[in-house]
C-alpha cells in the first residue's frame, strides 16, 4: 500500500481504512499500554497522532521509538476524542526504517536560528523552516504561474559568463588553470589558456541574455542562482541567491512598473489563500503585524515617486537619517523604509534616478541627467524589486559603455541587437529571498534559503 500524505488524511472528510503513512517521529509519550506517537512528513505543519497498543505485534519495540526516528504506519484514520485535532491513526502494524540515537540534536524545545543555522542540514525538519521551505515552493509555484498566465516565456540564462552585467566587478571567478603554477604572460596569469580562452566568472544576472531572447520571443523571464563576491555579512545580503528577471519587447518604464506591482499583489495574495497554515506560524511567532501587512501591500496602489520626489520628502521630513540624503545619493535602507512606513504608509515605486547611481544599460531620459530606472520599495524590507527600461538607441548606448570603461568588442554581441530591430523594452531583477523575507516576517536572508552562503560560509 502506497502511503498518503499526511496532509491529504488530515483534509479528509471520513475515517479511512487501511491508510499508511510514512514520516519522523517527533514525539512519543507512553500512558499504561499504549504509546501516543507524533509523527510528521514534511507535507504539512501539522503532526497526524498515531496510536500504538498492546495489540501490535512489535509494541515493545514502538515504546522505544525516538525523536527523529524513521517510521512507517498502516492502520485505520479514525476520529480523534484528543482536543484541537480532528483524526488520528491507529496502528495495525508499524516499522521502524530507522531508529535515531538519542543525541538527535532536535528535542522537543525552543532552538536559536543562530543555533539552527550550525545544523542547515537538520533545520528543514523544524516547525519554522518546514514551513518557510514550503513557503518557498509556493512563492517559486506562484511565480511561475503569473508569468505564463500573463504571456511570458520562461528561458534559461548562463551561469557561467564573459561580462559583469552590473558593472560592480564583484564577480566569482571561474577557471580550471593550475592555481599553483598558473600560466602567465608578462608577471601576470594568461587567461587565454584557460578553459574558454578568456576569463569567466559565475552570473550576476541573467539580465543582459533575457534581452536578446525578448527581442525574438517578445515576454520572457528567468528565474535561477545568480551569485555576488561582495564582502558584506548583513542580514540582507548573501553570496548566492536566486532571482526573477523578466523583459519584455515594447514596454517601456510605465509597462514595467505595473508589472512589478502586479507580480507582489498576485504572489501575497496566492500565498495567503493556499499556505495560511504555514503564514499562520510566522504571524504567530515571528511577526505579529504580519498578515495585516500582506493584506495592505495586496490590496493598496502603489505610490509612484520620481527620485527628486523621494529626496525632498526624505529632506523635508526631519527624520534623524543616519547617512545624509541628496541629489545624486544612493537610497539607503533607512530612507526606503522612511518612504513606505513612515511619508507613505504603502508599497513606493521610486523612478527616474540620477544617470551616475545606475549602470550602462539604463535609458538616458531627455534631460540627460536620469535613467529611465525604477525600485519598488516595500514595507519592512526596503527595496525588492530594481528594473529599468533598456536603452534601444545603439549611439547613446556606446556612449554610456564607453563612460563605463567597458570594452566595444567583448559587448559586441549587445550593442549589435540595437542595430537589427532594435525596439524599447523593459525589465527588472526580483530577489525571491527577499520576497520570502516580506511574505515570513524572517528578518535575516540566511534563514530563507536552504543552505545560505556567506562570506566565510560555504558548509554543508
Amino acid at each position: 500500500m502506497k502511503a498518503t500524505p499526511i496532509a491529504a488524511l488530515l483534509a479528509s472528510a471520513q475515517p479511512l481504512d487501511p491508510v499508511r503513512i510514512n514520516g519522523w517521529v517527533r514525539t512519543r509519550r507512553d500512558s499504561g499500554t499504549f504509546s501516543f506517537i507524533e509523527v510528521n512528513d514534511g507535507s504539512c505543519l501539522a503532526n497526524i497522532q498515531v496510536i500504538a497498543d498492546a495489540d501490535l505485534a512489535n509494541y515493545e519495540d514502538a515504546r522505544h521509538l525516538t525523536t527523529g526516528s524513521a517510521v512507517s504506519v498502516a492502520g485505520a484514520l479514525i476520529a480523534s476524542p484528543g482536543k484541537g485535532q480532528r483524526w488520528e491513526l491507529k496502528a495495525g502494524s508499524l516499522t521502524i526504517v530507522s531508529l535515531a540515537p538519542e543525541d538527535f540534536p532536535l528535542q522537543k524545545k525552543r532552538h536559536t536560528d543562530e543555533y539552527l543555522r550550525t545544523i542547515a542540514h537538520l533545520r528543514p525538519r523544524t516547525n519554522k523552516y518546514g514551513a518557510m521551505f514550503r513557503l518557498r515552493a509556493r512563492i517559486s509555484q506562484a511565480i511561475h504561474r503569473f508569468f505564463h498566465d500573463n504571456g511570458f516565456w520562461y528561458i534559461h540564462t548562463p551561469i557561467l559568463t564573459g561580462s559583469d552585467c552590473e558593472g560592480a566587478g564583484s564577480l566569482f571567478r571561474v577557471t580550471s588553470l593550475n592555481l599553483d603554477d598558473p600560466p602567465r604572460v608578462q608577471g601576470r596569469i594568461d587567461y587565454a589558456e584557460d578553459f574558454f580562452g578568456r576569463e569567466a566568472n559565475l552570473t550576476v544576472s541573467g539580465q543582459l541574455e533575457a534581452e536578446m531572447m525578448a527581442l525574438a520571443l517578445g515576454k520572457v523571464y528567468t528565474f535561477g542562482p545568480t551569485f555576488r563576491a561582495e564582502n558584506s555579512n548583513t542580514r540582507r545580503h548573501a553570496a548566492e541567491f536566486w532571482m526573477v528577471e523578466p523583459e519584455a519587447a515594447f514596454f517601456d518604464l510605465a509597462d514595467n512598473m505595473d508589472l512589478g506591482e502586479r507580480l507582489i499583489k498576485q504572489v501575497i495574495a496566492q500565498a495567503m489563500d493556499n499556505g495560511a497554515e504555514d503564514l499562520g506560524l510566522f504571524a504567530r511567532f515571528v511577526d505579529q503585524g504580519l498578515m495585516a501587512r500582506l493584506e495592505a501591500i495586496a490590496t493598496a496602489d502603489f505610490v509612484r515617486l520620481t527620485y527628486r520626489e523621494a529626496i525632498a520628502s526624505c529632506q523635508r521630513s526631519n527624520h534623524p537619517f543616519e547617512y545624509p540624503v541628496f541629489f545624486g545619493s544612493d537610497l539607503q535602507t533607512e530612507h526606503e523604509r522612511f518612504l513606505t512606513e513612515i511619508h507613505c504608509k504603502r508599497p513606493v515605486i521610486v523612478y527616474d534616478y540620477p544617470v551616475t547611481l545606475k549602470p550602462f544599460y539604463m535609458r538616458l531620459n531627455d534631460d540627460g541627467d536620469t535613467v529611465a530606472a525604477m525600485d519598488v520599495l516595500v514595507p519592512g524590507i526596503g527595496e525588492i524589486i530594481g528594473g529599468s527600461q533598456r536603452e534601444e538607441r545603439f549611439d547613446v548606448l556606446a556612449k554610456r559603455m564607453d563612460a563605463h570603461g567597458l570594452n566595444r568588442l567583448e559587448y559586441g554581441w549587445y550593442l549589435e541587437s540595437r542595430r537589427f530591430g532594435t525596439v524599447p523594452h523593459s525589465g527588472f531583477g526580483l530577489g525571491l529571498e527577499r520576497l520570502l523575507m516580506l511574505v515570513s516576517g524572517v528578518t535575516n536572508i540566511r534563514d530563507v534559503i536552504p543552505f545560505p552562503r556567506t562570506p566565510g560560509n560555504i558548509a554543508f
